[in-house]
């Protein structure tokens, strides 16, 4: 496929359900943005940890998550508790350096969505891979 920008092609996957801790802050960018810097500073040691973003279609506000891990404390943190559920999804993968990555997040939900095969029972997942890659991932109803 000559021309054709390959990381953004859409896949499907199928996902394992994610323990996590998360704040809930307003979808917008200021909300976005100081939620993740609020979280990040909570968690402390970055190393090692999943983040993701997640939209429920029914709710609104946007959720900042961090895998949990066994040792973790989220009621100390100040932080709730809740799982990304599994399942298939839709999936295109964005590469390029923050923040003009970050902005092609919500053009791409659109993309997706577009295709008009959501499950709105389960939410929108962005999986942040590393600082310049991430997953945004639609879940796909069964048909």
């Amino acid at each position: 496929m000559v021309g054709t920008d390959l990381s953004e092609a859409i896949s499907e996957v199928r996902r394992e359900p994610v323990a996590v801790m998360f704040l809930e802050v307003a979808d917008n960018q200021a909300g976005i943005t100081n939620g993740w810097e609020r979280l990040e500073r909570t968690v402390g040691d970055l190393g090692g940890r999943r983040f993701f973003g997640t939209v429920e279609a029914q709710a609104p506000g946007y959720r900042v998550c961090v895998q949990q891990r066994e040792d973790d404390q989220p009621a100390e943190l100040g932080l709730a508790e809740g799982t990304i559920p599994g399942g298939r999804y839709l999936r295109v993968r964005l590469r390029g350096e923050p923040p003009a990555l970050y902005q092609r997040i919500a053009p791409t939900v659109e993309r997706l969505e577009a295709t008009g095969h959501r499950d709105s029972a389960r939410p929108v997942i962005e999986h942040y891979r590393r600082r310049d890659e991430v997953d945004v991932l639609m879940p796909l109803a069964d048909n």
